[in-house]
């Protein structure tokens, strides 16, 4: 089983596949979760401030016995922390709870408040050498903004994706930028309706895996990262058996064909503004 790797626009190659820990309660459960994932030969962990569990991922780095360059983490400011001067504080805060020196990818997580303030200050981690690459999550309406005021465009664009929306067009609006796309949602939030699609059934008879591992391998054939969530270490296993075969071209054009727009969470830009009053702890 060999992992994958995206080659981003700054030259750094990101393990393709990884766990999420979104909704994974802090302490021993994910630092267990992680565990697990590291025997099982993942290496990259997407996390975030507002997830409330970077000291339990940080924790689990050092008890793997894993060096430091060996796993690829990713995390996020909240937009609490957006603003020059005040997002270099709060990356310096990040490193403490993760107990490293560096972060490898660090994304802005909504597109709501002083965001440009932020990238500038990304931007002077990246310099300072706090972080590796800078991209963002969740932006749509305010992307073009930010892409004219970044000096070090977007490594990565963290949003929903999977089979009913497959995202191809921002994929087309990012293509000059060499941005590569990262997908949360990637099974449809677990949606039976999609697991159960008769294309996903067919080619899971067709290839002996499950519906689930084919929608996993059809997000690896298009280019995406993904991180699918779960605690559970059969699961954890299943969703990395993905790496011994590969979709015909005649199987992704057929699962193209499901493309319909489709999203499981869609909040619009004025709803998004509360981001900007919740503060996650410390």
């Amino acid at each position: 089983m060999s992992q994958t790797y995206l080659e981003l626009n700054n030259g750094l190659k990101m393990p393709q596949f990884g766990l999420g820990v979104y909704l994974v309660a802090d302490g021993k459960e994910t630092i267990q979760a992680c565990l697990e994932a590291f025997k099982l030969g993942y290496r990259h962990i997407d996390t975030a401030h507002a997830y409330q569990n970077e000291r339990g991922v940080g924790a689990a780095l050092k008890q793997s016995g894993l060096k430091r360059e060996e796993v690829w983490i990713t995390s996020k400011l909240w937009p609490t922390e957006y603003g020059e001067g005040k997002s270099l504080a709060a990356i310096d805060k990040m490193l403490e709870r993760l107990q490293t020196d560096y972060v490898d990818l660090l994304l802005l997580h909504q597109q709501v408040g002083d965001y440009i303030g932020a990238w500038k200050d990304m931007e002077k981690a990246v310099k300072l050498g706090k972080v590796k690459a800078i991209g963002i999550s969740n932006f749509n309406e305010n992307l073009e903004d930010l892409l004219q005021h970044a000096t070090i465009k977007p490594a990565a664009i963290q949003v929903e994706c999977h089979p009913y929306f497959n995202q191809h067009e921002l994929k087309k609006r990012m293509a000059e930028f060499g941005t590569v796309l990262e997908s949360w949602y990637p099974l449809g939030h677990g949606d039976a309706k999609l697991l159960n699609e008769p294309v996903f059934v067919k080619l899971a008879q067709k290839y002996g895996k499950t519906p689930a591992q084919i929608i996993l391998r059809w997000h690896i054939e298009e280019g995406n990262s993904v991180f699918p969530k779960t605690t559970n270490p059969q699961h954890m296993k299943e969703n990395f058996d993905i790496f011994d075969f590969s979709l015909a071209a005649e199987d992704m054009a057929e699962i193209a064909k499901l493309n319909n727009g489709k999203r499981y969470y869609n909040a619009t830009l004025s709803e998004q503004q509360h981001f900007t009053q919740w503060k996650p702890a410390d």
